[in-house]
C-alpha cells in the first residue's frame, strides 16, 4: 500500500521524536552534534568535550589519532608557513590527448585507502594546506576540593572582570570514565538541544548544549553541586594541523597566541595562528574567568548553576581564500543570553521540522520500516548541521577533519541535492553560490587544457585551489554537477527567473568546457584520454581511461539541460552543445551488460559500481538502454565486491532500481546489509575507523527517498515507484518535490 501524500497530514513532531537519540553509556563511535551549517560543535556523554581520547579517529598510516569531538566553522581555515613559497605549477605534468599534451596537477608520489606518500615537499603543502581548525575544546574539569585538592574551589577574577593570569588553588584534572555513572544522554531533534544527566563521583550533574541557529554561538547550562566545589568549564585552542583526520596541534603551544581581553559582560580571547585571526567570546554571568595556561581558560562558580556562552567570529581570513561576502558575523563582544540561544533553536528546529518534505513510514509491516524512517529522519537533522554551510561540504562534515577539511566537489551532489528535493533548496543555495566565487580559478583551469568555460576542481579549500593528486584532477564526474543542482533549485522554486540569474555564469559556463572536452573520434565524441573514472579503481590507467558509461550519460544529459537554460535565458541555442550531446560516443557492452570503461580493464569489480549510475542518478537518454542497464544492475548485485564500496552506493544503486520498475530490488539494496551501509545510533553512516562518519551516504539516503516516494518526471504521478504495491509498506509522504 502506499500512499501520495497529498492531505495525509504527517504528526511531524511525533514522528520527529520518536527518533530523538537517546544514549546511555558511552559510545566511542557515535557522538552527538549541535550546529547550524556553519558551526558544529560535537559532544561526549558529559554534553560537553570532557573525554576526548575516548572518542577517537584513527590517524593516516602511522599517524596519530585524532577525536571526533570537535568544534568547526566553515570560515575557520588556516595554512601552516612552509619552508618556502609552494606553486601548484610545481607538480603539474603533461599527458598526451588526441589533441596533443596537455598539462594536468599532478601527483608523482602515492595515495591510497590507508595512507598518503607525497614525494615532495611541495606536493606535501599544497595538499595540507589549507586545512580546517578545530577552534577550541570545551570540556569540564575538576578543580580544587572536587579534584581531590584541599584548596578552595578557584580564586579567580569574576569574568566580567581582569583576566591576570592567576590559576586556581589545587589539582586541575579532567574526570575519570569511572567516576561517571547514571548515564543519560538525549538529542532532542525538535528543538535541537543535547541533554545530558550523569552522576560525576557520586553527584549528579545535568548540562544542556545548544547552538544559536543563526550565530556562531554555543550556550550551555550546567546544573550540579559539584559546581561549588570546583567543577568547572575548561576552554583550550590548539595550533592547525595538516594531519589527514585531526584539526588540532596541542604539541606547539608557542606556535601560536590566545590572548584575553576583558569586554561589558565577560571576556574575548583573540585568537592569532600565523596568518589567521579569529575571536572568541565568553560570557558567563556570576562566574569567574581563570587563565590556566597560554591556551586554557577556566570557567568556575561558587553557585550550583553555570550558565555559559561563547561565540565564534573570523578576523579577516586566511591568505588566499574565497570567503563569502555575505556571510554573516557573530559580534563575539555582544553574546545573546544563554536563554536568548536556546529560545532560538526551539523556534528554528520545529520550524525546519515543519516545511519541506516528510516520509512516514510507521504503518509499514516490513520489519525494515523503522529502521528506514530512523535513518531518513536523523540524516535530514544531520545534513542540516553538517552540508548547510556557505562552502561545499566535507565527506565528514563538521565533526571529523579527513582530507584536512578540504571537501571534494565529486561529492557536493551527494551532501545537497535532496535539499531541494525535500523542498528546502535555500539550504543547498548557501553552498552553491560559492561557484561564482571561485569561477576565474575554474576558467584559468579550462583555459590552461586549452578548452574553454570553467572545469570544476576535485580535493579543494574555501579559495578553490586544486590538490596535486594521481586521482583527484582527473575526474570528470563532477562537472555536471554545477548544472544538475542549479536544477534542482529552479524546478522547486517560485521564482525560477531569479534562480536562472543567480546561476546563469555557473551553468553555462560549465556546459561550454563540457562541450569543448570531448575529443571527435570515429565512433562519435569521446571522454578521456587522460581521466579517472568516479570508480577511482581505474587511477593507474588514467594515461588510456577513456569514456566511462556513467560519465557519458551525465555528460549528455547535463548539456541538454544547459541548452534548456539558454532558451529559459532568452538565448539563443549553442549549437555545438548539441551537437556533442548528440554525438557521444555509445557506452561499451561487453556479455550484455555495460562496462565501466570502454577499453581494458572495462571492469574492475570493486569500488563504485559506476556503470550503474549512468540510468539512476542520471535521468534517462538515449545513451542508455535500460535492459541492458536491468541486466547489469543484477550482474552488480551478484557479482560485486561489496567491502570495497561505499555509502552512497547502496542509495544510487536504489535510484537506479527504481527507475528501472524494480521497487523489491531497489528497497534491497538501499537497505543491504553490509558494514558499509550501517547507520550508528548517531545516524551517521559509518565507514572505516579512518572515515567514522560519512555525510554522502546520509544525503544520498535522502535523494534516493526522494525518488523511490516521489517519483520521477516520467513517472507522471505513479505513486510511490520505489516502494513494492504489494501491501507490505504504508509509505505516507508530503512536501517532496520529483527528480527529473
Amino acid at each position: 500500500m502506499s500512499d501520495t501524500g497529498k492531505g495525509s497530514g504527517i504528526d511531524r513532531r511525533a514522528l520527529v521524536d520518536r527518533h530523538a537519540v537517546e544514549v546511555t553509556d558511552i559510545l566511542p563511535s557515535s557522538p552527538l552534534s549541535v550546529g547550524n551549517g556553519e558551526l558544529c560543535y560535537t559532544v561526549d556523554v558529559t554534553g560537553l568535550q570532557t573525554l576526548p581520547d575516548l572518542y577517537p579517529v584513527r590517524g593516516h598510516g602511522d599517524g596519530a589519532s585524532g577525536t571526533l569531538l570537535a568544534t568547526q566553522s566553515q570560515w575557520g581555515w588556516h595554512s601552516v608557513p612552509g619552508a618556502r613559497p609552494y606553486d601548484l605549477a610545481e607538480t603539474v605534468r603533461e599527458y598526451q590527448t588526441p589533441r596533443g599534451p596537455v598539462p594536468y596537477v599532478d601527483m608523482r608520489g602515492e595515495v591510497t585507502g590507508t595512507g598518503e606518500a607525497p614525494e615532495s615537499a611541495a606536493e606535501s603543502w599544497l595538499r595540507n594546506n589549507p586545512h580546517r581548525l578545530d577552534l577550541g575544546r570545551i570540556g569540564l574539569v575538576l578543580t580544587g576540593r572536587a579534584a581531590g585538592g584541599t584548596g578552595p574551589a578557584g580564586d579567580a577574577t569574576r569574568v566580567t572582570g581582569t583576566a591576570d593570569g592567576t590559576t586556581p588553588a589545587g589539582a586541575v584534572r579532567a574526570p575519570e570514565p569511572a567516576e561517571l555513572t547514571d548515564l543519560h544522554q538525549r538529542l532532542d531533534l525538535w528543538t535541537g538541544t543535547v541533554t545530558s544527566r550523569f552522576r560525576l563521583a557520586g553527584t549528579p550533574v545535568r548540562v544542556e548544549t545548544v547552538c544559536h541557529p543563526d550565530r556562531d554561538v554555543l550556550a550551555v547550562r550546567i546544573e550540579s553541586g559539584l559546581l561549588a566545589d570546583g567543577l568547572a568549564v575548561r576552554i583550550a585552542f590548539p595550533y592547525g594541523a595538516e594531519a589527514w583526520n585531526n584539526a588540532a596541534d596541542w604539541s606547539r603551544p608557542e606556535a601560536h597566541t590566545s590572548t584575553p581581553h576583558p569586554t561589558a559582560r565577560g571576556h574575548l580571547v583573540r585568537r592569532v595562528l600565523d596568518d589567521t585571526t579569529y575571536e572568541v567570546g565568553v560570557e558567563a554571568p556570576d562566574a569567574r574567568f581563570v587563565r590556566g595556561g597560554p591556551h586554557e581558560f577556566l570557567v568556575t562558580t561558587r553557585r550550583n548553576t553555570l550558565e555559559l556562552v561563547v561565540g565564534f567570529a573570523a578576523v579577516g581570513g586566511p591568505a588566499g581564500t574565497a570567503t563569502d561576502p555575505e556571510a554573516r558575523s557573530t559580534d563575539p563582544t555582544d553574546l545573546p543570553s544563554r536563554d536568548a540561544v536556546a529560545a532560538a533553536s526551539r523556534r528554528h528546529w520545529p520550524a525546519f521540522w515543519s516545511r519541506g518534505g516528510a516520509v512516514e513510514l510507521a504503518a509499514s509491516h516490513d520489519e525494515r520500516a523503522p529502521e528506514l524512517e530512523r535513518r531518513v529522519v536523523l540524516s535530514q537533522y544531520l545534513t542540516a548541521v553538517h552540508c548547510a554551510g556557505s562552502l561545499p561540504p566535507q565527506e565528514t562534515g563538521l565533526m571529523v577533519n579527513s582530507w584536512r577539511g578540504r571537501f571534494h566537489l565529486e561529492m557536493h551532489w551527494w551532501h545537497g541535492a535532496h535539499f531541494p528535493l525535500w523542498g528546502r533548496a535555500d539550504l543547498l543555495e548557501r553552498s552553491l553560490g560559492w561557484y561564482a566565487r571561485i569561477l576565474p580559478r575554474a576558467r584559468e583551469t579550462a583555459r590552461s587544457q586549452g578548452c574553454v568555460g570553467a572545469r570544476w576542481p576535485k580535493q579543494v579549500g574555501p579559495d578553490g585551489r586544486e590538490s596535486p593528486s594521481p586521482i583527484g584532477t582527473f575526474l570528470i564526474w563532477q562537472q555536471p554537477h554545477p548544472i544538475f543542482l542549479a536544477e534542482l533549485v529552479r524546478r522547486s522554486t517560485e521564482d525560477s527567473a531569479d534562480v536562472l540569474r543567480r546561476y546563469a555564469d555557473v551553468v553555462l559556463e560549465s556546459a561550454a568546457f563540457m562541450a569543448d572536452h570531448p575529443f571527435r573520434g570515429e565512433g562519435g565524441y569521446q571522454l578521456g584520454p587522460p581521466l579517472v573514472p568516479a570508480q577511482e579503481s581505474y587511477a593507474p590507467v588514467r594515461a588510456t581511461a577513456t569514456n566511462p558509461t556513467f560519465e557519458l550519460a551525465y555528460w549528455a544529459w547535463g548539456l541538454r539541460i544547459a541548452q534548456r537554460w539558454r532558451r529559459l535565458l532568452g538565448l539563443p541555442p549553442e549549437p555545438s552543445w548539441e551537437k556533442v550531446a548528440a554525438n557521444l560516443v555509445r557506452p561499451h557492452v561487453r556479455d550484455g551488460i555495460y562496462t565501466a570503461i570502454d577499453v581494458p580493464p572495462y571492469t574492475i569489480r570493486d569500488d563504485h559500481p559506476s556503470m550503474l549510475y549512468a540510468l539512476g542518478v542520471v535521468p534517462p537518454t538515449e545513451l542508455v538502454d535500460p535492459e541492458i542497464m536491468r541486466a547489469t544492475l543484477h550482474d552488480v548485485l551478484a557479482n560485486w565486491n561489496w567491502e570495497s564500496t561505499w555509502g552512497w552506493d547502496y542509495p544510487a544503486i536504489a535510484m537506479t532500481a527504481t527507475r528501472l520498475g524494480e521497487p523489491a530490488t531497489a528497497l534491497d539494496a538501499l537497505l543491504l546489509p553490509t558494514e558499509k551501509n550501517g547507520y550508528l545510533p548517531n545516524g551517521h553512516n559509518r565507514q572505516t575507523d579512518l572515515l567514522p562518519i560519512y555525510l554522502p551516504g546520509n544525503g544520498g539516503l535522502l535523494a534516493a527517498l526522494a525518488l523511490m516516494a516521489r517519483g520521477a518526471d516520467a513517472d507522471a504521478g505513479r505513486p510511490t515507484p520505489g516502494f513494492p504495491d504489494d501491501g507490505s509498506w504504508t509509505v505516507r509522504h508530503e512536501g517532496l518535490n520529483p527528480m527529473p
